[in-house]
């Protein structure tokens, strides 16, 4: 799923959103904020892949608070005003939707998100990493993955996100493709919705993984598998 949070003080603004995002598979609302400060403590709370935002917000505006982001996640912008477009895209936004918002123009917007990189790094601040790696097709381009780089792999109904350490990637692809690419000594699947990366496990208990800050569930068919795997049997 791609976690999103809607930050828009209007009521119906935050009303006709909601309403678009239930129309589209793949998408869990986390949080639903009223102003910055709201927003910053969802984004602490929740692992967030996309922000809604609004630019006239009450105290601090959406693009200041967006300033204040060390590592922003992916942002549409949705305002009544045109003339933060071009400033806003200094920000990297991926979208910026005038507000009334049709459904049309919305599911545009989302689209974008399957086209390729949800977010990444600008190459210069990547480090060098393995040579063992895959393409993988995201929208009409295909991206070279390095097995390192990779954390996590979720299932998203007819898609795939790859979780990555500073990126994340939307393919068409199934879960059972998707393990016959990657090498079994250094990746398991421990539900019908994950796969992980072994050297990116923290702990396991109980019927749960942590991979730094995300907590992985282990499926019950999966269970001996995945225990078997770490005591080494």
């Amino acid at each position: 799923m791609i976690k999103c949070i809607i930050v828009e003080d209007e009521t119906l603004a935050q009303q006709v959103i909601q309403s678009h995002l239930q129309k589209i598979p793949g998408f869990q609302l986390m949080a639903v904020c009223g102003n910055a400060a709201e927003a910053i403590a969802a984004l602490k709370k929740f692992e967030v892949d996309l922000i809604f935002l609004d630019i006239q917000l009450p105290g601090i505006s959406g693009l200041n608070f967006l300033k204040i982001l060390s590592n922003p996640p992916l942002v549409i912008i949705t305002t009544a005003f045109a003339e933060y477009a071009l400033e806003s895209y200094e920000f990297s936004v991926i979208d910026y939707l005038l507000k009334p918002i049709s459904f049309e123009r919305f599911k545009k917007a989302i689209t974008k998100i399957f086209e390729g990189r949800l977010y990444s790094k600008p190459a210069a601040e990547k480090e060098s990493a393995s040579s063992e790696h895959i393409f993988i097709k995201s929208g009409s381009k295909f991206f070279k993955i390095n097995f390192s780089e990779i954390i996590y792999i979720e299932a998203m109904k007819d898609y795939l996100k790859i979780n990555a350490a500073d990126y994340k990637l939307v393919t068409h692809q199934t879960m059972t493709e998707m393990e016959k690419m990657l090498p079994a000594k250094q990746f398991i699947r421990v539900h019908k919705s994950f796969i992980v990366a072994v050297p990116h496990i923290k702990t396991v208990y109980g019927s749960s993984i942590e991979m730094g800050k995300n907590t992985i569930p282990i499926g019950v068919s999966y269970k001996n598998s995945v225990m078997s795997f770490i005591s080494g049997k």
